[in-house]
């Protein structure tokens, strides 16, 4: 076991972690940010915070050095060896050691240890980040890349439905089936300037989107294309297409969020990508980011600049609590969004399940601007995170009464099998569920419990778009890092016309990753 060294991020796009390293039969078997149990018989180096660089893929041989200063402070420390390096691995077997050795009965404990907090090494982690080993990969003098894709199956069960639901939505048995929910390809990669630049190109074609049965193959859609240029030591512009920085839950990406779909208010009021310039960056010693971004859709759209409505959008996050270990802080988050309403608004959304009609919607609303405010705050405890966002919009349509529209979520997750899931606390977001054990090495994967309730009320003054509950059950089992199969079951309430109808559904997901 390897205690206190420190994982450094050559890029400055996250930041340095300190670990525990534990090796077994050769092979690397965790990387944690909590602490290890020592037991008798097992080799204990305190690294005391000495810099790592090398390859870390669990269950292979390790590969790695670790030296005694920053080489991103003084490059020529990789040139004298001899000095530096105080422990060097390889194939899992200590090639030379100087670190300190700690006996199992004097490792101290930060804190009992009630998990086991598998944290995965940043992508950027020198040597491993460009590991032209991958087919996936591509290295040049000017250039590097990483071609990514990933598969979402979904099968779809509407399991009740009473009378009132129907004559407000339709007969929901229409919408059961199986379908190709994503099927998605890009690459994110880097150009080798002094300080590298980020491009990111994702595109997804939607040709499968309403079944396995459609012959239709033309929607190729380019979800993202943006290049993001580094300004300071902390700070960055991107521009292109786009996600907006507002709200957690629309930031993270559908393998990260603990339900299969984002929840109603944030799908009926909240964009999800857009064609503008977004600057950021961190504070507060990385406990603070913010980010603010200016957009108009006029190349997606069709339309001309100027008939194209335009948004401005901002995102602060802080930590107000972050406890020595890590393992218990608070997030809070607070989220702006203003549109000047180039031609009419309209909000609506289905109900949390894909293969579903629309619920709610406001038809066409002729509005001279809205202003959306979007709360968030985020507790994690070990494997326990709970989390809620509300979005409040106000819309200034005077013909209509200028009405205010609102809806909001609370949700609280658990990880069956332990694991911790980061925080990143570059751009203030919980990443996806790390698998400390998967079934290749013996282990069960990760498994994660979930529970949501959301309301989205766009009922106001002359506007009856309607008012929908909804309950969530979900259960999520990651039993290796690029596979997933999930199952959400919804209740749901919605009130419209004067009537509440009600029905419930069950939705399974197959969701396979190229990385």
């Amino acid at each position: 076991m390897v205690k206190n060294v420190r994982l450094i991020d050559r890029e400055g796009q996250t930041q340095d972690q300190a670990v525990n390293i534990l090796i077994k039969a050769e092979r690397l078997e965790i990387v944690t940010q909590d602490v290890i149990p020592a037991q008798e018989g097992m080799l204990v180096l305190d690294a005391s915070s000495g810099v790592l660089l090398g390859d870390l893929d669990i269950g292979q041989p390790s590969n790695f050095l670790i030296l005694n200063q920053d080489p991103r402070e003084d490059i020529t420390i990789l040139l004298d060896t001899k000095q530096h390096v105080v422990s060097a691995v390889h194939q899992g077997k200590i090639l030379t050691n100087n670190l300190a050795v700690v006996s199992p009965s004097e490792t101290p404990s930060r804190r009992k240890p009630r998990w086991f907090a598998y944290t995965p090494p940043p992508r950027s982690l020198p040597f491993s980040y460009r590991d032209s080993r991958k087919w996936n990969q591509w290295n040049t003098k000017h250039i590097f890349g990483t071609f990514y894709a990933a598969l979402v199956l979904d099968r779809q069960y509407w399991l009740s439905q009473d009378e009132v639901s129907e004559q407000q939505v339709g007969d929901l048995k229409a919408y059961e089936g199986g379908e190709i929910r994503g099927m998605r390809f890009g690459a994110v990669g880097a150009l080798k300037f002094e300080r590298p630049w980020i491009y990111t190109i994702f595109a997804a074609t939607t040709a499968f989107d309403r079944g396995f049965d459609t012959r239709d193959d033309n929607s190729l859609v380019f979800y993202d294309w943006r290049l993001d240029i580094p300004l300071a030591s902390k700070m960055s512009l991107a521009v292109g297409k786009q996600k907006e920085p507002i709200s957690m839950e629309r930031l993270m990406n559908i393998a990260q969020i603990p339900q299969q779909e984002r929840s109603t208010e944030g799908d009926a009021m909240l964009r999800a990508r857009n064609v503008g310039a977004v600057l950021s960056g961190t504070g507060l010693n990385w406990r603070m980011t913010w980010a603010g971004g200016l957009f108009n859709d006029w190349f997606d759209g069709g339309k001309s600049f100027s008939e194209s409505s335009s948004q401005l959008v901002g995102r602060t996050t802080w930590l107000p609590f972050l406890s020595d270990d890590e393992s218990n802080l608070v997030h809070r988050g607070l989220g702006v969004r203003y549109t000047n309403a180039r031609g009419a608004l309209r909000y609506g959304t289905t109900p949390e399940f894909n293969q579903s009609p629309i619920f709610v919607d406001t038809d066409p609303l002729p509005a001279n601007y809205a202003v959306a405010y979007n709360p968030e705050v985020s507790w994690r405890f070990g494997p326990l995170w709970l989390l809620s966002e509300a979005v409040i919009n106000k819309v200034s349509a005077p013909e209509l009464g200028n009405p205010l529209f609102h809806g909001y979520y609370v949700s609280g997750t658990w990880s069956l099998s332990g694991e911790v899931r980061p925080y990143n606390r570059r751009s203030g977001v919980f990443d996806q569920l790390p698998v400390a054990r998967p079934v290749t090495q013996g282990g069960w994967g990760s498994w994660e419990a979930s529970v949501r309730w959301s309301n989205l009320d766009l009922t106001e003054g002359r506007v009856e778009g309607g008012e929908v509950d909804i309950l969530s059950l979900g259960l999520n089992w990651w039993p290796v890092r690029v596979a997933s199969l999930s199952a959400n079951y919804r209740n749901i309430s919605l009130n419209r016309f004067g009537t509440r109808g009600k029905s419930n559904g069950l939705a399974l997901r197959l969701i396979l990753i190229l990385d």
